[in-house]
């Protein structure tokens, strides 16, 4: 998802929409035009935040995303006539306070906490250090996936004397930085606090302790290790000394001159704090907003240091990196629960948003998540042509194309495909042979087991009785369309399922429930939901959808599945 640098290709009627686009990239992008308005500023720096205690997860990966799409939205609301950066800070001089448990060799890392993470041997035994390990583990996946942008490393630029300037100038502002933050902290708390932390000469561990001298003249501070009662003299610059993190945020903020950060809602009142530090220093905080959390299945906090919640590596196992995207972009001040489930359901909006995008106006393809994703220049979605029409595949479609099949083969998923569309291929439509991948997985792994079948009652047999007898007589090559009116025909005498309250609805004619084509998935398929019947039909073909209903009559379904489940879980055992 990188910013692209062809901005001048442009079409002029999407440079006049953005002036007025609602999304959320824009609105945001236009606070950043209102300051350089204010400053005259020819560069505008973008920065996003990584503590490298833990492993990358996805909340890393969405600050990076969602920085990325303002960053573009600025770009298109100047006409890319302003420069910009994006820093992506690695704060992997922080001092270790807790052993991850999502990690190897615990003991071993146990032995050096309270060291800067560049310092703590790899657990992993790949990299010089913790703090190198995680920040590849972080530029790996950045890079994979295309992000512009530059990796700073906070141990760089402490010990390179990148910071000295703006630490010297913090040393002298000692006082106001004080008067800033000890009322945020309770008195036990403020008596021995200190923004800056010597890291001990001896044990390189970074000392939480009182500061008693203040030499801003010197450029050093004075302590005392509770440990030996020995007293130290520090310098606060060349890696000496590091600040603690909301100093150490506003001191970045200052040093660098960012002039945007986004940051989660539990970081509100670290915002406003480093804000004021960085108006102590002269400096002028960043623009940019608070989002909210991901929680997890049970609506807990993800933390990279619980490891809970999915990982960048498992969504990735089962969608793509543009679903993932979108996830992100979604309504990103709203709260959202990050598991399994919710996989299918993205990967379907995002396609659903691609095929949209082509035939929407310019102001309508601003507001499309897909714009965002794809820098402007989202693909062409890949359909597959029958009988002169496109049809878009859904994941869902897949997923249950899959189940009917009881298939983990994707071989099997395109037989189905090439049928309806002889002419469709993996070199062809690339984005579905990926899709067709990550459906057969998510079947194997979530969706086959998950499957709870029934049996049909008398009013639902003979419903499914009259389906199987009107496929029968339906032309050889039935088109989508025609399967689909044939079901609506078919339900709309049954009592059960008319719905007069539908639009267009009368007693002589009334609308179809929901109710029919629920049953049809709980009973043929073994899911509650399910994709449009008809194009699921005109996929799986007719006859394998008689042969479907006559195995459900029969009771196979539910039978083979049993012996499924009792398989896996003697497999298990």
């Amino acid at each position: 998802m990188p910013a692209p640098d062809d901005s001048a290709l442009v079409p002029p009627s999407f440079r006049e929409a953005a002036g007025h686009a609602g999304a959320w990239p824009f609105e945001d992008a236009r606070k950043i035009v209102g300051r350089i308005a204010r400053t005259g500023q020819k560069d505008v720096i973008f920065e996003t935040g990584y503590g490298p205690s833990g492993l990358p997860h996805i909340g890393t990966f969405g600050e990076v995303a969602r920085t990325t799409m303002v960053r573009h939205a600025f770009r298109l609301l100047t006409d890319d006539t302003v420069k910009t950066r994006l820093i992506a800070f690695s704060d992997d001089m922080d001092g270790l306070r807790k052993v991850p448990d999502n990690i190897p060799n615990k003991a071993m890392v146990a032995a050096h906490l309270g060291k800067p993470l560049t310092q703590i041997p790899d657990p992993f035994g790949t990299h010089p250090s913790f703090g190198a390990h995680n920040n590849a583990r972080l530029r790996g996946f950045l890079d994979q996936f295309g992000f512009d942008y530059e990796f700073a490393s906070s141990t760089d630029y402490y010990t390179s004397g990148r910071f000295d300037a703006a630490l010297l100038h913090m040393l002298a502002r000692y006082e106001a930085v004080m008067a800033i933050m000890l009322p945020s902290f309770r008195q036990e708390r403020a008596a021995t606090y200190s923004p800056f932390l010597p890291v001990h000469p001896e044990t390189g561990v970074v000392m939480q302790v009182p500061i008693e001298i203040v030499d801003a003249a010197a450029g050093k501070i004075a302590w005392r290790d509770p440990a030996s009662g020995e007293n130290y003299t520090t310098l606060v610059t060349g890696g000496h000394a590091k600040l603690q993190w909301k100093p150490d945020w506003a001191m970045r903020w200052y040093a660098l001159g960012i002039d945007y950060e986004m940051a989660g809602k539990d970081l509100i009142d670290s915002v406003k704090l480093s804000g004021e530090i960085v108006r102590a220093l002269g400096g002028t905080p960043p623009e940019g907003f608070n989002y909210e959390l991901f929680l997890d299945e049970k609506g807990q906090k993800i933390s990279k240091s619980k490891g809970n919640g999915l990982s960048i590596e498992e969504w990735l196992t089962y969608a793509s990196p543009e679903s993932l995207s979108l996830f992100m972009y979604q309504k990103p001040t709203a709260a959202k629960r990050l598991y399994f489930d919710v996989i299918p359901r993205t990967v379907d909006d995002y396609l659903s948003f691609l095929d949209a995008y082509p035939r929407q106006e310019a102001k309508e393809q601003l507001g499309n998540p897909v714009w965002h994703i794809h820098a402007g220049h989202p693909p062409a979605p890949e359909l597959l042509r029958h009988e002169g029409r496109g049809t878009a595949i859904s994941f869902a479609m897949l997923l249950n194309l899959a189940a009917v099949a009881n298939s983990e083969d994707p071989q099997v998923l395109w037989g189905f495909l090439r049928r309806y569309a002889p002419d469709v291929t993996p070199r062809t439509h690339p984005a579905l042979d990926r899709l067709i991948i990550y459906a057969v997985r998510y079947f194997r792994d979530f969706v086959r087991p998950a499957k709870t079948y029934r049996a049909p009652d008398a009013v639902e047999r003979a419903a499914l009785e009259t389906l199987a007898e009107t496929l029968l007589n339906l032309p050889q090559n039935a088109s989508a369309e025609e399967i689909q009116t044939a079901l609506y025909d078919i339900a709309r005498p049954i009592p059960r399922y008319q719905d007069l309250k539908a639009k267009g609805a009368t007693p002589e004619r009334p609308g179809v429930s929901n109710e029919w084509f629920n049953m049809l998935y709980q009973v043929l398929l073994g899911e509650s939901r399910g994709p449009r019947f008809g194009s699921f039909v005109a996929l799986y073909g007719v006859a394998e959808t008689r042969q479907l209903i006559a195995d459900a009559l029969a009771g196979d379904l539910i039978r083979r599945h049993a012996e499924f489940l009792t398989e896996r879980g003697g497999d298990k055992g």
